[in-house]
């Protein structure tokens, strides 16, 4: 992906490396225009990275706001057919229990139906048959096309499309200020976020899809735009307990959904009111970890007896309304703002809001609205256009699959078609550097050089590396080590070790109980003791935390 930038004029500068951020560069691109998407750290730093990656058929908003149910079944339907590596069609189960309203059942069906959801009452026999880890007390279930999605694999197609057409992506970018003439946007200024280094660049129109962080975006610009951050925990399990998505049959509340990832699962998520200037702070209480269990076994009472690996949170954007109610009955719909015809500031626009499988009619949405103000006549084609890694696949594999490795198999479910450009054929780039992932030499090679992995972080998303039972404690090292070979500073390398594992703690502490806790122990020991990392030899930025 674009590292340099050759000039500093554009059509289009996108603020945020989200997935609306980047499907926007995206359809900017494939338009023709000249964009430029800046973000001041990695790609999916953000909510887009820090959600239970459920593909939402929309029915869990058919009730209380149809309309984002309306959008979330179209674009489920479109990102099955354009990010098929992304999508697992899991299926989907709302059940009820004893304990919940049964008056809701027939009105959540009929508003599935008002939307065109694909909702069907099957008898809880079928459904316990269908999906053994639900609770066998179930009074009723209803299925539903609910899927599981990646929400770093499907970001980084979306940034690896928009580069190859054209787009320019700087990560590490922090806006500092936005440049305005005569009540216009023409541009912003910026900061790199790892050397210091000072830049502004221009534009003819600024997009602002910064998602909570647009309050401040907005005040530099000098308009107003008011968050109600609300802050959402999640647990993940140690093990793949359901093969289909669970959602408890009631309105919206605390730990009713169990998402099937990989060969894990999430379970999510609570709703709680942050100030603004707390958006930052992810870091999970012991309070909210208890909410999601004790919530939790209800749907899958297998969640009791499994270990959790990692606890973490992510801050949804919800724009204020005019009441002060709870932060579940405030719209998830999509907000997109034309600033100049709501502040009469030229050039500036801001679109938030919505859901990670909206997100590609956001972009739309906002690229229309370029368009318009540019005079540009270009067709949005991102609903047909298939993404990086999910083109047709119309090769005759033989007894190739059976014969690949299985780290093979495991870079081709991340990565799709693009697992063509992974060079494993020696044995020395297949060797596994991470072995809870699965995740081969080769495939950290193809991350480094073709998609902008320039430390263990954006390694972790762009390859699972780390996010596996162990947390990093076997292949944090190892991974560091080919960091180093390729950009070649130890010291840094050795900090970007020290983060990472601390990074890792974070989600650890918790839940820091049990096997949890021995295995963090024995995460201290290694790096502390076997590697030296916080040795009177090895000071990196004077912290003990690890």
């Amino acid at each position: 992906m674009a590292k340099n930038v050759a000039n500093n004029e554009f059509d289009v500068i996108v603020i945020g490396g989200g997935v609306t951020g980047v499907g926007t560069a995206r359809d900017c691109a494939l338009r023709g225009l000249r964009v430029l998407l800046v973000e001041r750290y990695d790609l999916t730093h953000g909510a887009s990275g820090r959600n239970h990656g459920l593909l939402h058929s929309g029915a869990r908003y058919a009730v209380t706001d149809p309309q984002s149910a309306a959008e979330c079944v179209a674009e489920n339907r479109i990102l099955r057919q354009i990010a098929r590596h992304c999508v697992e069609p899991t299926g989907g189960l709302f059940v009820g229990l004893p304990d919940d309203d049964p008056q809701f059942k027939p009105t959540f069906l009929n508003a599935c139906h008002r939307v065109g959801i694909d909702a069907t009452e099957i008898s809880t026999r079928k459904a316990i048959e269908m999906e053994p880890a639900v609770n066998p007390l179930i009074t009723s279930a209803i299925t539903v096309p609910d899927a599981a999605v990646d929400p770093f694999r499907l970001t980084i197609a979306n940034a690896l499309d928009a580069t190859r057409h054209g787009a320019q992506i700087l990560t590490y970018t922090e806006v500092t200020g936005i440049i305005t003439s005569g009540g216009e946007v023409t541009g912003i200024n910026t900061r790199n976020t790892l050397n210091g280094s000072k830049l502004s660049f221009y534009a003819r129109v600024v997009v602002n899809a910064a998602g909570v962080w647009g309050q401040h975006i907005a005040t530099m610009a000098g308009v107003t735009l008011t968050m109600h951050p609300s802050r959402g925990a999640l647990l993940i399990f140690g093990h793949r307990v359901n093969n289909m998505v669970i959602n408890r049959l009631r309105r919206p509340a605390d730990a009713d959904i169990l998402v099937p990832d990989d060969i894990v699962c999430v379970l999510g998520t609570t709703g709680r009111r942050v100030p603004i200037e707390e958006v930052d702070n992810t870091e999970v209480t012991t309070q909210e970890v208890n909410t999601l269990l004790s919530e939790g076994v209800n749907l899958a009472p297998r969640l009791a007896s499994t270990r959790i690996i990692r606890a973490y949170a992510g801050v949804r954007p919800l724009v204020a309304s005019d009441n002060n109610s709870g932060d579940r009955s405030i719209s998830r719909g999509i907000v997109l703002i034309d600033h100049a015809s709501r502040d009469g500031l030229q050039g500036f626009i801001t679109i938030t809001g919505g859901k990670l499988v909206t997100y590609r009619l956001m972009a739309e949405m906002t690229t229309d609205l370029i368009c318009r103000k540019l005079g540009v006549n270009a067709t949005c084609t991102t609903a047909v256009a298939p993404l990086p890694g999910s083109e047709p696949d119309d090769r005759d594999r033989g007894d190739e699959q059976e014969l690949s490795s299985f780290a093979h198999r495991a870079a081709e479910n991340r990565h799709g078609r693009q697992v063509d450009l992974i060079n494993d054929l020696t044995p020395n780039l297949r060797s596994l550097v991470c072995e809870c992932e699965h995740v081969s030499r080769g495939e950290v090679e193809y991350a480094i050089s073709t998609l902008g992995a320039t430390n263990l972080s954006t390694l972790r998303r762009r390859t699972r590396l780390g996010m596996g039972t162990c947390q990093g404690k076997m292949c944090a090292c190892r991974a560091a080590a080919l960091l180093t070979h390729h950009h070649g500073n130890v010291a840094d390398n050795l900090t970007d070790l020290h983060n990472f594992l601390n990074e890792r703690w974070k989600g650890v502490r918790p839940i820091a109980w049990g096997t949890a806790l021995s295995e963090a122990q024995l995460t201290a020991m290694t790096y502390q003791g076997l590697c030296g990392i916080n040795s009177p030899s090895i000071t990196i930025n004077g912290s003990d935390e690890i």
